[in-house]
């Protein structure tokens, strides 16, 4: 008891230890995990490929050897604080303690050396403190404009020593320390510098990769990052509102209501579409969104993020949420950041003080503010969306009524007649329901009515939603006014009971006959939920004549075989799965299954499925359906238990050589003298 009970508070403790790691911490841990064969204190480095931008590693990135969707090459290198010893393997002595000065050129940011001598800095860095300094990288300062490196490098004492100052704050601070959303005064006029430390591990300070971290000195410590940093001090409404780049948006934001929200405090990421955005969308749309204040307010939303995310934090595709509710796939392709997977960001990183502003050269819109006839363009249900058009009903995809479009995918036409005749357009009115509907409120047996008149039922089953045959097969597309459920199937409304069905085709001819004989007729008109696997004249005529004559002229038997044709409950093929059983009128359970699109009951094809009837559903068979053979064990059954009588055996005789081995034993002569000395 008390053993378990240590072994739980060892756990609780691993797991606590575990759980308070910063994410950086966390990263920093699996890099050296990986780097552990090459010696102590060797962390795995992921650089990307024709690049020099290195990550530490982490178990997705290591697996997949991919950042940002490029390949990359693992080097190993010394951990952060730690250095090669000659005929050594590994880093196994600690970087030598040393003021922030000369720490700078032991971790490589000679430059930012340089300029701290220039700017007379030197002293102070060199001297008695408590300072955090994040150093820009030689590649940082050798990034920046010349203009506005020559501007700096021309006035070391004001400017340059300003901007030094800008990237020290008057505290050590670890990368624990540096929480996300954090904000710390810098050492110039105390303008604040912006953390964010993301769950991947990432940090950032105003949106500059940490890429050295925890370089501890005598009077501080020393983080190297990727580019220089410059004061925040306007919010993201003062980008909007100074830049002619963003007019247009400006215009909306006001239009919206926006604009005090973007001055509040906050921590946003804003997609900003330029002008030249806006001027790609069709007037007629743009004009439509702007004129309608619901439709604006979601459309600038979507643009907006509720959570602070630079460039440097995005290293592969992540969901990320949108004040509109919905989400953008935010992502990255080599250097550039993309949205829905495009590479459509102009400028990036305008860093505010309550959030950070992505340039954008693309318009997004979000299916909320899209008409049914936008949401459908350019999706998988194009030509559904041509047919609806054909046949007049353009405005029901435009205007601002509620309704609800069943749009079947592209492959429900294939191999179907387009012609738009008189009945094509009755069966695609009958695809518009009424009212603006959500498929997670629909329910079993649930009536819909269309605007051509008709009610479709609703089934719900295990594995599938259902309207009559046609199957949904995507996420609602939630619309403007309307919504739009894609489905698999083009509608097929009910056109009258079973028996009616059969009537009308004249592949069931001789199945009509057979069901009258049988006096079945009654049955499968009236109503109820039938599933008949229907046998065509081509099953009657395969079968042996005498037996065909046989079973024609006893109803008895006819009743009872096709009743083994008809379950008892409503099956579309959108229900069938790799393994349904259904109870027929008479009989064990009917066997079906799916494979390669087709459905089989009890191994016998369904030639045509889903004829939809008022108490039913049709579908047609050319084999008359029988019994499958009872099962017996299978041989690999069979083998299992030969392999298992064959254990058995051996193990018996083993115990009973073990026995005559006991038996020797006590036998024996020290066995003996043992028993004496007792």
């Amino acid at each position: 008891m008390k053993r378990s009970t240590l072994f739980a508070l060892a756990i609780t403790l691993i797991t606590t230890v575990f759980a308070t790691k910063s994410p950086y911490q966390a990263v920093l841990q699996h890099s050296r995990i990986r780097g552990r064969p090459h010696g102590p204190n060797v962390c795995a480095m992921q650089k990307i490929r024709g690049t020099d931008k290195k990550y530490f590693t982490n178990c997705k990135q290591w697996y997949h050897r991919k950042i940002c969707g490029k390949p990359t090459v693992i080097s190993y290198e010394c951990c952060p604080g730690y250095e090669k010893v000659i005929g050594e393997k590994g880093c196994p002595a600690a970087l030598p303690l040393v003021n922030i000065y000369k720490t700078l050129g032991m971790v490589g940011a000679t430059t930012t050396k340089m300029y701290s001598e220039r700017a007379n800095l030197q002293e102070e860095i060199e001297g008695p403190g408590s300072f955090t300094f994040f150093a820009p990288s030689n590649e940082a300062w050798a990034a920046l404009p010349a203009e506005i490196l020559d501007a700096l490098v021309s006035n070391v004492n004001i400017e340059l020593l300003n901007a030094l100052h800008y990237h020290m704050i008057n505290k050590r601070l670890t990368s624990d320390d540096l929480k996300h959303g954090a904000a710390f005064p810098s050492m110039y006029q105390d303008f604040d510098v912006h953390i964010h430390h993301y769950s991947n591990g990432i940090v950032t300070v105003n949106c500059a990769r940490l890429v050295k971290t925890d370089q501890h000195a005598t009077n501080g410590i020393v983080h190297v990052v990727d580019r220089v940093i410059t004061a925040i001090t306007n919010n993201v409404n003062s980008f909007i509102d100074t830049n002619d780049d963003l007019e247009t948006l400006r215009t909306a934001v006001a239009a919206a209501g926006l604009t005090t929200m973007l001055e509040n405090e906050g921590s946003y990421t804003i997609f900003a579409p330029t002008n030249e955005a806006f001027e790609k969308i069709p007037p007629e749309t743009l004009n439509r969104i702007l004129g309608d204040p619901v439709a604006l307010k979601d459309l600038l939303n979507y643009h907006i993020l509720k959570n602070l995310h630079c460039s440097e934090s995005i290293v592969a595709g992540t969901p990320l949420e949108t004040l509109q509710g919905t989400v953008l796939e935010v992502g990255c392709d080599g250097e550039e950041m993309t949205i829905n997977g495009k590479a459509i960001i102009k400028e990036k990183d305008k860093l505010g003080t309550n959030g950070v502003v992505h340039f954008i050269n693309e318009l997004l819109i979000p299916d909320s503010a899209k008409t049914l006839l936008e949401l459908a363009e350019g999706s998988v249900v194009t030509t559904a969306t041509k047919l609806f058009i054909d046949a007049g009903l353009r405005d029901h995809l435009t205007g601002s009524e509620a309704v609800t479009l069943l749009g079947p995918l592209n492959d429900a036409f294939k191999d179907k007649s387009m012609t738009m005749t008189t009945e094509m357009k009755k069966l695609l009115r009958n695809h518009i329901l009424k009212g603006k509907l959500s498929s997670k409120s629909l329910y079993h047996g649930q009536e819909l009515e269309t605007l051509g008149g008709l009610k479709l039922r609703v089934f719900v089953y295990r594995n599938n939603l259902c309207i009559e045959n046609a199957c949904i097969a995507a996420h609602d597309k939630n619309g403007r006014f309307a919504t739009m459920f894609i489905v698999d199937k083009l509608l097929t409304p009910p056109m009258g009971t079973v028996m009616d069905v059969l009537k009308a085709d004249n592949r069931f001819s001789t199945l009509v006959g057979a069901i009258q004989r049988a006096g079945l007729t009654e049955l499968l008109n009236k109503k109820g939920t039938y599933t008949f696997f229907a046998p065509t004249n081509d099953a009657f005529s395969a079968m042996p004549t005498a037996d065909r004559t046989k079973l024609m002229r006893d109803p008895k038997e006819l009743a009872s075989v096709l009743k083994y044709h008809i379950g008892d409950e409503f099956l579309v093929s959108g229900a069938v799965t790799s393994h349904t059983r259904i109870k027929p009128l008479a009989g064990e359970k009917l066997e079906l299954g799916m494979r390669n699109s087709t459905i089989f009951v009890n191994r016998v094809p369904v030639v045509e499925g889903d004829m939809m009837a008022t108490n039913g559903v049709v579908h047609a068979v050319d084999v008359i359906i029988k019994p499958l053979p009872p099962k017996t064990v299978s041989d690999q059954a069979e083998g299992s238990l030969t392999i298992r009588r064959t254990s058995a055996v051996r193990a018996g005789s083993e115990i009973m050589k073990n026995d005559d081995l006991f038996q020797k034993v006590l036998r024996s002569q020290s066995s003996r003298t043992m028993s004496r000395i007792q």
